[in-house]
């Protein structure tokens, strides 16, 4: 399906039945787990989940910003389909309209949303505040809260769709020169000092912010368990020393030894491919190190956020 200009138009598919995942989107108690960007909070004030009705709740950023709401229901259809008016206050009328569709894709559920605005330069403004309110992050979050009901595990995950051919974006992850020239974080530069990418291999990588004496350099190791082109890539990574020996991260010493890393690439159309990173951590985990993943989730997406926006440039290089 392809958006209209005055459109915006999003899909995820969740590895959860429709039902948790309709059940998640309408119980005030469960929404207010993961509804809106990293660091907002929500307060319902009253849900009223019937044709005509409204879910009254306010959005509170981290920066203490309240954000009023009011969503009126216009359908309803069980586990199916959801349309209801966005952004209202009490002396407002509504943003735009949202149609989410929840359709059953073997035991995981695809959600389509569509919100439809009065103009295309009312729907190019909003994507703009979506982007730089981290509004993308809801979804993400979502995944993750998901995640833990389903399979008692936590994980972080990332969407970004890149205006390129899926192929492309495969071979932007999988070729060092062109891994180099976008992944490290902003201000950092990347070396590979050794690559061997398939399944059973591994590359060993430095990165810096500088030549001066005083520079930080971090070294780290990948080692790929899935090379499945061009839709799914899985490796390991870790922090090292100049030798290649297992460290741990230089500015974070209970950081988890081990991360898992998976890559799923979803053809959107012939030139437009979204990207699903997914990192947890790998193997043995203590209590604290896992506290530790958790509390870092909003670095955590600033960081891929950098790194995506580097890789956006480099495809339009």
């Amino acid at each position: 399906m392809s958006a209209k200009a005055n459109e915006i138009h999003l899909v995820r598919v969740y590895d959860a039945p429709v039902e948790l995942v309709w059940d998640a989107w309408t119980d005030p108690l469960q929404a207010a787990q993961w509804w809106g960007p990293r660091g907002f909070t929500l307060t319902t004030h009253s849900k009223d989940l019937r044709v005509g009705g409204t879910w009254r709740y306010t959005m509170h950023g981290p920066d203490g910003t309240d954000y009023p709401n009011i969503a009126t229901y216009h359908e309803i259809e069980l586990y199916q389909r959801l349309v209801y008016d966005h952004g209202a206050t009490e002396i407002s009328p509504p943003l735009f309209r949202v149609t989410v569709l929840f359709s059953k894709l073997g035991k995981k559920t695809q959600m389509e949303m569509t919100m439809a605005l009065a103009s295309a330069e009312a729907a190019a403004e909003t994507r703009r505040f979506i982007k730089q309110a981290g509004g993308d992050a809801t979804w993400d979050r979502f995944a993750e809260y998901l995640c833990a009901q389903v399979e008692h595990k936590e994980r972080f995950f990332i969407n970004r769709s890149f205006a390129a051919p899926i192929d492309v974006l495969y071979d932007m992850w999988t070729q060092p020169d062109h891994l180099a020239k976008w992944s490290p974080p902003t201000g950092f530069t990347m070396k590979f000092i050794h690559t061997d990418i398939r399944v059973g291999g591994s590359s060993f990588y430095m990165m810096s912010n500088g030549d001066a004496e005083n520079a930080v350099r971090m070294y780290g190791r990948a080692a790929y368990l899935e090379l499945n082109k061009p839709n799914r890539l899985v490796y390991t990574q870790q922090f090292c020393d100049e030798h290649e020996n297992i460290t741990r991260h230089p500015m974070a010493p209970t950081w988890p030894e081990t991360m898992l890393t998976t890559i799923q690439f979803t053809a959107e159309t012939e030139n437009q491919t979204r990207v699903t990173l997914m990192w947890e951590p790998y193997g043995t985990v203590t209590a604290e190190e896992m506290a530790t993943f958790i509390s870092a989730r909003g670095g955590m997406t600033m960081g891929w956020t950098g790194s995506f926006d580097q890789l956006e440039a480099q495809l339009k290089k």
